[in-house]
């Protein structure tokens, strides 16, 4: 299975929608201080990203915000909080923020994906899917002493579904151990090959040990797999692309970056 962005890359990307702002004038004077109405635009920009239509109400309501914010910094101003080292770190960590979103957007831009990058994954993905698609379940124990005794329970006649309650997977015990409709790849190596090797009915003879104990798996049904059509997934495919391409970008300048 492939690796999973970090949760900066993901942040980031979480921000990378395009603002183009092409704004002179005021939107609004408060207490003799301009609001410029580039701040409108940027804040009608992050409103249509979201989903917002345009609209003259969504405008006053954004300007309506513009000048409570700037009421409310007037105030903080006042009282000199701007010179507080917490308040002074924190809008430079603000100011940090964007600039980095910023870069990102430049280098997202600079660093197309290609319609042949995207079906590149899409193939990978398929292939990796296999041919067919399984439905499992399974009985997680701590010992190998513990998966062999419900083998044993099993060949004893015991239901699957009844002994699926001593698991130790909460998500699938009390469902009698069903981990629905899924392909290899979705499973720890262990777990998969030994559920490919099983027909429908058939259980491990054997407990099949990964890193998270030892399981007992059954296979309740198999059928053939029709991945989801690529048109359908190219969204998808295309941000997981990026958000790779980001975080192996972060990853390079940080090899590069002289740390002490």
């Amino acid at each position: 299975m492939k690796a999973f962005p970090s949760r900066l890359a993901l942040c980031l990307m979480a921000g990378l929608a395009s603002f183009s702002v092409h704004a002179s004038g005021t939107t609004a004077t408060v207490n003799g201080k301009a609001i410029p109405s580039a701040r409108m635009e940027v804040m009608m920009a992050e409103q249509r990203a979201q989903g917002a239509p345009e609209s003259p109400q969504l405008r006053e309501a954004v300007r309506e915000e513009l000048i409570r914010r700037e009421i409310l910094a007037q105030e903080a101003g006042k009282r000199g909080l701007e010179r507080q080292a917490e308040v002074q770190a924190q809008m430079d960590l603000a100011r940090q923020a964007i600039l980095i979103r910023a870069y990102l957007q430049d280098w997202v831009k600079s660093n197309p994906i290609s319609e042949a990058d995207v079906r590149k994954q899409y193939d990978e993905i398929v292939a990796g899917m296999g041919g067919k698609e399984y439905n499992p379940r399974h009985i997680l124990v701590e010992t190998e002493d513990a998966a062999k005794a419900i083998i044993a329970k099993l060949r004893g006649g015991a239901s699957f579904e009844s002994l699926a309650s001593e698991s130790l997977d909460p998500g699938s015990r009390d469902r009698g151990g069903d981990l629905g409709w899924s392909n290899p790849g979705m499973f720890v190596q262990p777990f998969a090959e030994a559920m490919v090797k099983l027909e429908k009915g058939q259980y491990t003879a054997a407990p099949v040990k990964s890193d998270f104990g030892y399981h007992v798996i059954q296979m309740q049904d198999i059928r053939p797999l029709t991945p989801p059509p690529f048109a359908e997934v190219k969204p998808q495919l295309e941000q997981r692309i990026q958000q790779e391409r980001v975080e192996a970008h972060i990853m390079e300048l940080r090899g590069k970056a002289r740390v002490q």
